[in-house]
């Protein structure tokens, strides 16, 4: 059925297609196995037309976006992951409101956006990802997050709806959205800001990607927070006191800078990291009788290990 699903979307040339493409080619971790069938669709009806011919061959799909927060099981994918970039990047600026695509890349629209003198992404300075996937998980550092900003988004449900859900209708909480419960893409997301001196907002948009820079583990490959925090205490605090810096499963070590980063030391697997996670949360809940949940989104193909929460 796969096979047919290629060489149909092949055919009407609906995007930039790679066959049994590993997927830690495609995450800021650097871990994942393969998935079978990549593709990077060129336009938004190439991307319709795409999910057309999933639902006919009944293919399990899943979209990502620029790979942060995830992580990748070692035995890959089944079925079609969707990348959102070229084809649905694209950027308008209409006074004090900001329409980007799903496949922006969110750093780029920070600083772009803070360039011209627009406030309220200040918070994101130095945020990985796309759009799409900030929408998805409420991103949000420095007491802000995109629940604050966000007027309405454009999603394309699996069923073949293409709707506007306004901020109400995404149903944001603490690293939650509508679209982690219900499957959709975010197409496009509208944000509402205000215009501000431009020099102070540039001030602190670069003071909030110092202050990651500086205080988070970027030298190896990371995925970015890999635990929500149980406010009102912190999950890198509560590892930290644990004693768990530099505490390491294979290729994967708690940072020793930052302990709610888990760094891939260069040959870490999936199942490292699982295991360090499974680590962490029983020692924090021996220390503390603190449950600890993951930020990381995890999934792919459970082949070898029934433990693993994929």
């Amino acid at each position: 059925m796969i096979k047919q699903l290629i060489e149909l979307m092949e055919r009407e040339e609906l995007g930039l297609i790679k066959r049994q493409e590993p997927l830690a080619n495609h995450t800021t971790w650097k871990i994942g196995g393969p998935a079978d069938v990549l593709i990077e669709p060129y336009s938004l009806p190439a991307l319709k037309r795409l999910m057309e011919v999933i639902a006919e061959y009944e293919v399990p799909w899943r979209v990502i976006g620029r790979g942060s927060n995830l992580l990748v099981a070692d035995e890959g994918i089944e079925g079609v992951v969707i990348k959102l970039g070229k084809g649905l990047d694209e950027l308008t600026v209409d006074g004090e409101l900001v329409r980007a695509g799903g496949g922006y890349p969110l750093i780029k629209l920070v600083t772009l956006i803070s360039r011209q003198g627009l406030s309220g992404l200040e918070f994101a300075g130095g945020i990985p990802g796309s759009v799409g996937g900030a929408v998805f998980m409420n991103a949000g550092a420095h007491g802000s997050d995109i629940s604050q900003i966000l007027t309405r988004a454009r999603v394309l449900f699996a069923d073949g709806r293409l709707e506007w859900i306004t901020n109400e209708e995404m149903n944001f909480s603490y690293r939650t959205s509508r679209l982690q419960q219900e499957k959709g893409i975010c197409l496009e997301a509208e944000f509402a800001l205000t215009r501000g001196e431009k020099t102070e907002i540039v001030k602190k948009m670069q003071a909030n990607k110092d202050y990651r820079r500086e205080s988070q583990p970027w030298k190896h490959p990371t995925c970015g927070s890999v635990f929500r925090n149980p406010l009102p205490q912190y999950a890198g605090q509560l590892i930290e006191e644990s004693g768990l810096k530099g505490y390491q499963i294979g290729g994967a070590q708690i940072s020793t800078m930052h302990a709610n980063f888990i760094v891939n030391l260069g040959d870490a697997t999936a199942q490292d990291v699982l295991d360090l996670i499974a680590h962490v949360k029983a020692t924090i809940k021996e220390r503390y009788q603190i449950e600890l949940h993951t930020e990381v989104e995890m999934i792919g193909r459970n082949e070898r290990n029934e433990k693993t929460t994929f």
